[in-house]
Formats: C-alpha cells, sequence, structure tokens
C-alpha cells in the first residue's frame, strides 16, 4: 500500500492506495498531523511507501514523524516524472501541478489532455498526444476573486460561493454572484474552447476543491474527478520507487 500526503497552507490531505485503487482519504487541519497519522498507520499497516507533496514551504518535523512508520519519498523538482518537461523554467514549476501532469499522462497516455484544477487558484496544464508537459495558465479562484472586491474595495461586502439565480443580478450581492461564478465558467468554457481548436480529440478533466460547484455549469464535455491529483501523486510515487 502507499500513502499519498499532500499538505496545503491549513489542510493536509492523507489518501491511501492499493496499487492503483484509492482505499481511503480524509482531509484535516495540519496541527492534527501527528495524532492523524499514528490513527492511520494502525488501520493501515500495510503501507510501504508514502509520498510527501508540500506547496508551501517544507516542514521536516512533518515527513520526520512520516520516517517513522514507512519510506517516504518527498516531492520535489529533482523527482523523476514519466512525461517530457518542455516548461521554460521547471525548478518554479508547482508541485501541484507536477502532480496534475502526471495524471494527465497515465489518465489517457498518447493523448491531448488538459487539467483544470479549480482550487484556491484555477490552473490549466496541458499535457499533449506526445507525452510532453507544455505549460498551461493560472488564474484567481472563486474564493479569490470575492475576496479581492472585498479588499480592494471600500464598500463591497465580502461574501461566500453562491449559484446566481440570474445572469443579470439586481441587488450588490446578486451583482457579485452573477460576476464571479457566471464570469470564472465563461473563462473556463472558453479557454477550452481555444485549447480545443488547436489539440485535436482534447480530453478535459476538472479537478480542485470547486469541481462539484462548476462541473455541472459548464458547457464544454468534462471528465470531473476531485481526487486527480492524489491519483497523479500515487503514480509519481510509484515512478520513483525505482
Amino acid at each position: 500500500m502507499n500513502l499519498v500526503v499532500d499538505i496545503g497552507n491549513t489542510f493536509v490531505k492523507f489518501a491511501v492506495f492499493d496499487n492503483s485503487t484509492l482505499v481511503f482519504d480524509e482531509r484535516f487541519k495540519l496541527g492534527e498531523f501527528t495524532t492523524r497519522v499514528k490513527k492511520l498507520f494502525k488501520g493501515y499497516p500495510g503501507i510501504e511507501r508514502a509520498i510527501y507533496a508540500s506547496v508551501g514551504a517544507m516542514d521536516k518535523k512533518y515527513w520526520n514523524v512520516l520516517t517513522l512508520f514507512c519510506k517516504v519519498h518527498v516531492l520535489s523538482h529533482q523527482s523523476k516524472v514519466p512525461f517530457k518537461n518542455s516548461y521554460a523554467t521547471p525548478q518554479t514549476l508547482g508541485i501541484d501541478r507536477i502532480a496534475l501532469a502526471t495524471g494527465a499522462f497515465y489518465h489517457a497516455p498518447r493523448s491531448n489532455t488538459l487539467v483544470i484544477d479549480a482550487g484556491t487558484c484555477i490552473t490549466y496544464d496541458m499535457v499533449n498526444d506526445f507525452g510532453e508537459y507544455i505549460g498551461g495558465a493560472i488564474s484567481p479562484g472563486l474564493e479569490m476573486r470575492y475576496r479581492a472586491m472585498h479588499q480592494q474595495t471600500s464598500a463591497l461586502p465580502l461574501l461566500q460561493v453562491e449559484a446566481p439565480l440570474d445572469l443579470i443580478g439586481n441587488t450588490t450581492n446578486s451583482s457579485m454572484h452573477s460576476g464571479v461564478v457566471n464570469g470564472v465558467c465563461a473563462e473556463l468554457d472558453g479557454i477550452i474552447d481555444q485549447y480545443a481548436t488547436r489539440f485535436k480529440h482534447l480530453t478535459v478533466i476538472l479537478t480542485g476543491g470547486d469541481t462539484h460547484f462548476l462541473s455541472k455549469r459548464l458547457k464544454n464535455t468534462i471528465f470531473a474527478d476531485s481526487k486527480f491529483l492524489l491519483k497523479g501523486l500515487n503514480y509519481l510515487l510509484e515512478y520513483n520507487k525505482h
């Protein structure tokens, strides 16, 4: 069994894989790390290896805890990847995007695959039918757009993500919901259309925390998989075993 550890700025995700099958996953706050690790290995004593991925600064105390239980691979830009990386600055490519590109490479081998991760930021990552990662784009996510409007103005309130009732808002709140949600959906559909004109037989995968909210609002055909990043990390662990 493999353990995937995905550490964000506030939350941690654990995922246990039996070969390529996801058998358990959970999300919790960073301060609970040690107690959660002990509980996890008690429930899954067959875990032999782990991959540790952190989008922020690496904190050695967390992966040191993991090494007490199994072998640990710390994902970095020195890790081996199965795809050809044509990013101009590979040392600046986020490890989350490395994992998504790996997931794309294995999901549809030798196909044109665009992965959209709708989280704090919205990232677009493209792997072409030559197995080459060529880059993508980064834009603000849903919550970031709400926060920006509140923080960069003197009068607009801070709202939570909410589906707009109509295209045309008739209050400040409904106008903000329409602008953010319809704006993001128009962006996603527009970007997908542009990629589809450039890459034949394009496969589009939507993942990230806002997957469920956005997937039913898009016009384009997509594959929605909120666990895609975790699967990509598991593929990377397998690839770096040797």
